[in-house]
């Protein structure tokens, strides 16, 4: 059987999609995907969601080393994302302008912002790695994909 990346975030969406048929409110929702996909893939270092909150983004649910708690406004990948409201893949984020370094370990970052069920983003998934280069768009693609199975409002 072949173990490809395309292929392991088939496997966490089925596996996703199972679990989020079950009862739960939106923040359940989103830390049993920031769970699942934090253990499962392992180039993730830092796994978690960063929610819009009376326009400022503040940490949700996330798995891995202490998070920002409250990210300035208009400054980072995570803002980027939203503000583009698009998907960002960083290779280096040593190299992003105006990068939160929440943790000096972190080399590259993915930002998939979440939609509720009207299509406005709310927040967004953030994934760190201690690797240079670990996110391609195979990441965002699967990534992407997973966030549709949240219908969060």
């Amino acid at each position: 059987m072949k173990n490809t990346k395309s292929d392991r975030y088939k496997r966490i969406h089925n596996q996703l999609r199972e679990l989020l048929a079950k009862p739960g409110n939106d923040i359940s929702r989103m830390a049993t995907v920031a769970a699942l996909l934090h253990h499962k893939m392992k180039q993730y270092f830092w796994t978690g969601f960063y929610l819009l909150d009376d326009g400022e983004l503040i940490a949700g649910p996330y798995q891995g080393p202490v998070a920002c708690q409250l990210l300035a406004k208009n400054t980072g990948v995570c803002w980027a994302a939203i503000n583009k409201g698009e998907s960002i893949v960083v290779p280096n984020v040593h190299e992003f302008p105006g990068h939160i370094a929440c943790d000096s370990r972190s080399n590259s970052e993915i930002v998939v912002p979440l939609k509720n069920s009207s299509g406005e983003i709310i927040g967004v998934l953030d994934v760190d790695s201690k690797d240079l280069n670990a996110f391609d768009e195979g990441d965002r693609a699967g990534l992407e994909n997973i966030l549709e199975l949240l219908q969060v409002d």
